[in-house]
């Protein structure tokens, strides 16, 4: 739960605060910076090219200065990821833990039946109770059926990362209205990424970190698959990071926070959608993968992180008139391999492209954590000989 900052640096100037609550930075994403990545991504480069699935946000900016608790500063905000968009209708569905210091609420649920259903939250770690209880209530409205076993508020799943370095975490801003807010705004298409919704106030590798999204492209026999990935990332030393198999953070040493705290890692939460037929246990396959794509970035896994993975499939069983029989279709698991490459490539490239796509951000106290400067990234994969360059 918890971010990695060092101590104060004396000395380092601070830089002007590049954030908006509205509109999604216009920045250019890794790819377009001449990132290597492996594999084809969808038409976004989103987990929305997987039909049907929806990502929604509400980001809350409010205030600067000294943290006063219950008034600000505000760095905070929900990401609402829809499977198959306004609709309760259950997915496939399994998770995997990499390391347990963080929250996913439903796990015990789908880890039993091997599906999840409605909305998918993610926010602050003190906002999953609120989260949690709107997209109850939302889907209490949407789907009640006044039944004696009318199951429509459900068990929501409500992930979280700590962004308390930046956000008044303790005064609760995040209320029911901003998760129905931000499942209004949830659509298709290009989707935001940095500071934005539940990744607003958080930081990855010691520079500014949050919301990151990618997909890839995959053919199982004639069949054609999305795998699509999106992170919340708040992980990670200076040391470690690695941007398409190249020292970055050894290599850019400045741009240090500008916080004192004690230093401890942080956590990632991510979500794998995909339209291919799986099974539970091969999503759980899939949700395990993503440890591949994190560490690629130089994630450790410490033991304050919470890495929490979840991996849904659209492709709902079908049930007969009498709810006697549920019928599964699914690739064949010695034909998963391709998938299992898309989804670690996905992760790679979505936590990349939240670093990218972050900006500077002030926060409570002063605390200031420096957006990673699009030059900086260049010259150094340049000079490792991995950048691609324009065609002249």
């Amino acid at each position: 739960m918890k971010f990695l900052l060092p101590l104060l640096l004396a000395g380092l100037a601070a830089s002007p605060n590049h954030f908006s609550a509205d509109a999604p930075s216009a920045k250019p994403r890794a790819r377009d910076l001449g990132i290597p990545f492996e594999g084809k991504p969808g038409a976004n480069n989103a987990i929305t090219d997987v039909p049907g699935v929806q990502v929604g946000y509400k980001t809350l900016i409010r205030g600067k200065g000294t943290l006063k608790s219950g008034k600000g500063p505000v760095r905070t905000g929900v990401t609402v990821i829809m499977p198959k968009g306004r609709t309760n209708t259950p997915v496939p569905a399994a998770w995997f833990s990499l390391n347990g210091d963080g929250e996913m609420t439903g796990l015990p649920y789908v880890e039993d039946y091997g599906t999840l259903a409605g909305p998918i939250g993610i926010t602050n770690t003190n906002s999953v109770g609120v989260v949690r209880d709107a997209i109850g209530a939302w889907s209490i409205k949407q789907f009640a059926t006044n039944g004696p076993f009318d199951f429509s508020f459900g068990l929501p799943v409500v992930a979280e990362t700590f962004d308390g370095m930046l956000n008044d975490i303790n005064g609760l801003h995040v209320t029911k209205q901003d998760v129905w807010d931000a499942i209004d705004d949830a659509k298709t298409g290009p989707v935001a990424e940095g500071n934005v919704g539940g990744g607003t106030g958080m930081g990855l590798f010691l520079f500014k970190g949050g919301n990151g999204t990618a997909s890839r492209q995959v053919t199982v026999d004639t069949a054609h698959y999305v795998v699509g990935a999106f992170v919340q990332a708040n992980f990670g030393g200076r040391q470690d990071l690695q941007v398409a198999g190249v020292p970055v953070g050894r290599e850019i040493k400045d741009l240090m926070p500008i916080i004192t705290t004690k230093p401890k890692d942080g956590s990632i939460i991510v979500v794998v959608a995909t339209n291919a037929p799986l099974l539970p246990s091969q999503l759980k396959q899939l949700a395990k993968r993503v440890t591949i794509g994190v560490a690629r970035t130089g994630g450790l896994g410490r033991n304050s992180s919470g890495d929490l993975f979840l991996a849904f499939s659209t492709q709902s069983p079908v049930t007969n008139e009498k709810g006697t029989l549920e019928t599964w279709r699914s690739v064949p698991k010695e034909r998963l391999d391709a998938l299992y490459q898309a989804t670690a490539q996905a992760t790679e490239e979505a936590i990349i492209n939240a670093l990218v796509a972050a900006e500077t951000m002030e926060g409570i106290n002063g605390n200031t954590i420096y957006g990673l400067p699009a030059n900086r990234l260049q010259e150094v994969m340049r000079k490792y000989n991995r950048l691609v360059e324009p065609a002249k």
